[in-house]
């Protein structure tokens, strides 16, 4: 069954359903629970974007295949690197950054109050929510490791039938 997912005409999809899953999840995480982002929050979310592209080049472009979900690998290792070190400031195990705040369109004073009041406060310290012991930030990083392996192991077979 497992060796079935990696035939090189399925994993794209797979990849691309697996990253485009992962961004329907905290996207309802955020607008269906009210779990608002961090900025290390947005940043896990690129590479998750890119996979899904990437994963999708590789199911609609088979001569690129091989460099597509190579690709896709390398997308899942960093976004599950940043949820690492997410997950480490969470965990106050080393410090974060020194500013989770947004940029500011306020063209005066009382427009800078005004938006500073009306914005939530998501500190990227902070876990939002646990579920079994990790935040997302934990679950992130150990899901896209699973899925940089995956998505390395199917760009290897892949490589393996082009020969």
């Amino acid at each position: 069954m497992i060796d079935s997912a990696f035939l090189p005409h399925r994993s794209g999809l797979l990849v691309a359903l697996a990253a485009g899953g992962t961004l329907a999840l905290v996207l309802i995480a955020q607008y269906g629970f009210g779990l608002p982002p961090c900025e290390m929050c947005h940043w896990q979310r690129w590479p998750h974007i890119a996979a899904l592209i990437f994963g999708l080049g590789a199911l609609l472009l088979p001569r690129w295949r091989v460099k597509l979900l190579a690709l896709a690998a390398l997308s899942f290792a960093i976004t599950g690197g940043i949820g690492v070190f997410h997950a480490g400031v969470e965990w106050k195990w080393w410090q974060g950054l020194t500013s989770c705040g947004s940029s500011s369109t306020a063209t005066s004073l009382e427009d800078l109050r005004a938006q500073i009041m009306a914005a939530p406060v998501v500190r990227c310290d902070d876990a939002a929510i646990r579920v079994l012991g990790l935040s997302m930030a934990g679950w992130n990083a150990l899901w896209s490791a699973a899925l940089a392996i995956f998505a390395l192991l199917a760009a290897r077979r892949a490589a393996q039938e082009a020969v």
